[in-house]
């Protein structure tokens, strides 16, 4: 986290454009706070019209004085043209080095009531084949600052209902219900996030069974799903749908006839259909590239991986190279990023490679699938420190801005609440109170920082 953060709050820090907006600075303990009755210069700088001494025709400068107040903190009333960041420099004097640098962020109307979400579309647990329990997992990644998150772990549904029950009531970290599908004649992995019902378990036998059979309170979240079919009615279901598809090969007829009918399937439960890592090289690309170029261009999904999975280049720099070539061609698909992680710890170096932002009215799941699909979201790779975005470039520009003046404090809030997750489930029973007293900090603190 940026050393001024530790000593100063500001906010709103976020807000619509082309506005007057009263702003508050906070001094963060004795050794940053102003001198009573001091006139400081606060100086605005709007960042996208550069340097105003290099250019001093450009507008979104403003320069005035304010005095703290009676509670010490410094608030001052300026007027924010359009979107993008701003920089708020603190000066001791008129003239001089600033005192200090923080920033604020104005947006356009359409990002009206739009709140940052963080989060993660694609991880396992020892259900299939990661690392830790549901409910472990649920409590590391709401640790590491997640808002949501979906386990989906391979063809299997229940897990998710597992953590979900687990946590019921105690904690606004959206578990969300998911699977990874694998079903008979295809090999094209594909996620299913926030369907009612579990795709898998449409075709018998299937691994959710393992969990209570074809009991449909563990392959549904509300009681409702289709009837099933054995795995020989499925594959002649595909194989007679597979006539329509124009590819040469059979093999990759079958196979998309399966990716269409699980779409099918995962827009019936309400769920976001994701084509995931099609560059994942296991020796081999997973994908022939032109069956992937196909995939994308007919998408039987409603979003694109572009980021998730393994840290080496061709993994997500390929995957990154598609999405703006195909975007560059008139073909935009919504992107998210996911870890696709087996493991939820710090021990594992792929736990934290890849997230999704969100930005949606709502942390509930239908408005998450909601603005995904409204293209509201952009991937983050953080397989270094040096983190880099991929989606549009206007939401690369706030979501740059977020994790570094919002998302480090965001995260200091959660890591407290992942760890009494954890210890809920170990049975202390003091984490229960705990949980409860921390639900609704972190909407208070986006309602602090967010005035959209």
């Amino acid at each position: 986290m940026k050393q001024i953060l530790y000593n100063y709050d500001i906010f709103p820090k976020v807000f619509l454009g082309n506005r007057e907006k009263t702003i508050t600075i906070q001094p963060l303990g004795d050794h940053a706070s102003f001198k009573a009755c001091h006139e400081y210069t606060i100086k605005v700088f709007k960042v996208d019209q550069s340097n105003p001494a290099v250019y001093p025709e450009r507008s979104g400068r403003t320069t005035l004085t304010a005095a703290p107040e009676a509670d010490g903190n410094l608030r001052f009333t300026a007027f924010f043209e359009g979107e993008g960041e701003h920089f708020v420099n603190v000066y001791d004097e008129p003239e001089g080095k600033p005192r200090f640098t923080l920033s604020l962020y104005s947006l356009n109307e359409d990002m009206a009531g739009r709140i940052p979400y963080r989060g993660d579309l694609h991880m396992h647990t020892c259900r299939s084949d990661g690392k830790e329990a549901p409910s472990a997992v649920c409590a590391n990644y709401r640790g590491h600052g997640y808002d949501f998150f979906a386990i989906t772990d391979h063809r299997r549904f229940y897990p998710s209902l597992e953590a979900i029950e687990m946590y019921k009531d105690i904690t606004d970290f959206n578990i969300v219900p998911g699977e990874e599908v694998h079903l008979p004649l295809n090999n094209v992995h594909y996620v299913n996030f926030g369907s009612t019902f579990s795709i898998n378990a449409l075709v018998t036998p299937n691994c959710n069974q393992e969990k209570a059979g074809d009991d449909l309170s563990f392959r549904s979240t509300n009681g409702n799903a289709p009837d099933t079919m054995t795995e020989e009615e499925f594959i002649a279901m595909i194989e007679k749908r597979s006539e329509k598809v124009n590819r040469e090969h059979k093999s990759e007829r079958l196979s998309y006839a399966v990716l269409e009918w699980t779409y099918e399937q995962v827009q019936k439960g309400g769920g976001l259909g994701i084509f995931p890592h099609p560059y994942w090289l296991c020796q081999m690309m997973q994908l022939p590239e032109d069956y992937t170029e196909f995939i994308y261009k007919n998408a039987p999904f409603d979003a694109f991986e572009v980021l998730g999975g393994e840290n080496y280049y061709p993994h997500n720099g390929f995957q990154t190279g598609l999405y703006y070539e195909m975007k560059a061609r008139g073909i935009d698909h919504p992107v998210v990023g996911s870890t696709d992680s087996h493991g939820s710890t710090e021990h594992n170096r792929n736990a934290l490679i890849c997230s999704t932002i969100v930005f949606a009215h709502t942390n509930k799941t239908e408005e998450l699938i909601s603005a995904i699909k409204s293209k509201y979201s952009i991937a983050v790779d953080t397989i270094s420190t040096e983190y880099r975005l991929v989606g549009d470039f206007r939401l690369m520009k706030y979501a740059s801005f977020l994790l570094e003046n919002y998302f480090p404090l965001h995260d200091m809030a959660c890591k407290a609440e992942g760890y009494y997750m954890n210890r809920f489930v170990a049975g202390d029973k003091r984490a229960e109170a705990v949980l409860k007293e921390m639900k609704g900090q972190i909407p208070e603190m986006q309602k602090k920082y967010f005035e959209v």
